[in-house]
């Protein structure tokens, strides 16, 4: 069996859908790097649109660390489908073991035309995206599209990894691509009146007026880094990065630190669907 398909039939094993509320843990042989996620549903009046992966498995001798949070929009159809097919779409890329950030650039805009291709089952709806692959416990490489969150701990201070991309701050090229943003109706900015993030997959609607390539950055596992924290934005709208991390880092048990996170976004009144992924990189 070909790397290929050794991964395709791993990959299987990775998904796990969306509910009201989820959690689990794993860890990695590369002691003593562990994660947990939890994931909860919102208080808004729509179902759970929120998906995750969490899992390691092995590559071509390598080990990587497979992590998201997919934040749907208008339904759950397209961050269904990312969970099933983003990974498996940056990893059919040769070069991803001399160049992953190219690999991982061509992968999100190769997922965003089939989901676009796929409009008529997927829907009009869309999804955020935040990616980590670590690789053999010591690389990670981190992608996001909209507003959900990577933010690493290091000697316990905050590190955002990942931009949010919001309306405001991107509005130049919103504009330029022939759209406006405006806070009508309510009060946050959104594209065209309707979406509240300035890149996404899907939103067919839209997508003349939005983006879909990532920022991608890489950063060293060392002796300073100690957590890494995905989490949707129904997490980031109550909470500083600062904050998140320093609940993170109380307990040694990820999954419970996962748990806590999306427990105390819930106690701050987050309306939206709160998910969480906690990878403790040391003991």
């Amino acid at each position: 069996m070909d790397n290929l398909c050794c991964f395709n039939s791993l990959y299987s094993q990775l998904v796990g859908g969306s509910s009201s509320c989820s959690s689990g843990k794993g860890r990695s042989s590369h002691a003593p790097i562990k994660y947990g996620f939890s994931l909860m549903k919102g208080k808004a009046n729509h179902p759970m649109e929120d998906y995750h992966v969490a899992k390691f498995v092995k590559v071509k001798h390598h080990e990587l660390g497979l992590f998201a949070i997919f934040d749907g929009h208008l339904g759950d159809s397209v961050p269904a489908y990312l969970q099933k097919h983003l990974f498996s779409n940056i990893l059919k890329e040769e070069e991803f073991w001399t160049e992953p950030a190219r690999s991982i650039a061509k992968a999100y805009e190769r997922t965003d035309e089939a989901i676009l291709s796929h409009s008529p089952d997927l829907g009009r709806g869309g999804s955020t995206a935040v990616t980590a692959i670590l690789i053999d416990g010591c690389k990670l490489w981190i992608a996001n599209v909209g507003d959900s969150r990577a933010v690493l701990s290091r000697r316990g201070q905050a590190v955002q990894l990942s931009i949010d991309h919001e309306p405001n701050t991107e509005r130049g090229s919103i504009e330029d691509r022939g759209g406006f943003v405006s806070n009508m109706p309510g009060d946050v900015a959104r594209v065209n009146g309707q979406l509240a993030v300035s890149r996404a997959f899907g939103d067919k609607n839209l997508k003349s007026h939005l983006r879909s390539d990532p920022d991608i950055v890489s950063a060293d596992v060392d002796t300073d880094t100690d957590i890494l924290i995905l989490a949707s934005d129904g997490l980031w709208k109550v909470m500083s990065n600062q904050e998140a991390v320093d609940i993170a880092r109380k307990t040694k048990d990820p999954q419970r630190a996962a748990k806590n996170l999306a427990a105390e976004a819930l106690n701050r009144d987050s309306k939206d669907d709160i998910s969480c992924i906690v990878i403790r990189l040391k003991g």
